[in-house]
């Protein structure tokens, strides 16, 4: 990721919410209406802030992603597809006990990586940037390196034994030489 950023094929940014806060702390968060433990992150500095990155897009394809656990799954399918044809993904992922609900507003649409929560939503924004950047040309080394693998891979050495008595082998097809089978 790095080399690719070096490489201005990709670029990342990460956008502090407390820039778009008011008052004097900043606050970016509050209580929820009907009660509930935690806090929820407030609509209107994820509005600032979304505004803001978007009046900097100067009509390049784009899309504004809202992570949550009860979104459209990410695939990788739909990586590729991002990858082909946006200029630039905005991903908003939550913290605490959540994000207002109403932010699902501002998205063009709601992803989850699987059905879990995390503790932030930095994690599962991380794992759809590393899938959609490392599809981009020039950022992995060899393009068959991006196909997905459907098989086992093996390497070193033929046998490998962890302990006394156990024996882990590579298929006897991988060492046989016969192109054709392997």
């Amino acid at each position: 990721m790095a080399k690719a950023e070096e490489k201005k094929i990709i670029q990342v940014k990460i956008h502090n919410l407390r820039d778009w806060a008011e008052g004097k702390h900043q606050v970016v968060d509050d209580s929820p209406y009907g009660g509930g433990p935690g806090m929820v992150l407030k609509i209107k500095p994820i509005w600032r802030c979304v505004q803001s990155l978007k009046s900097k897009l100067k009509n390049q394809k784009s899309k504004i992603i809202f992570l949550s656990p009860r979104g459209k799954k990410f695939t990788q399918k739909l990586a590729k597809k991002w990858a082909e044809e946006l200029k630039q993904l905005i991903i908003i992922s939550g913290r605490y006990e959540g994000v207002d609900e109403r932010v699902k507003k501002l998205a063009d649409e709601t992803i989850s990586v699987g059905d879990f929560i995390t503790l932030g939503g930095e994690i599962p924004a991380m794992a759809i940037i590393e899938a959609v950047a490392r599809l981009k040309p020039g950022v992995v080394g060899k393009k068959a390196s991006i196909e997905k693998l459907d098989f086992p891979q093996y390497t070193r050495p033929e046998v490998f034994s962890p302990k006394k008595g156990t024996k882990w082998t590579v298929p006897k097809v991988l060492i046989s030489g016969n192109h054709k089978k392997i």
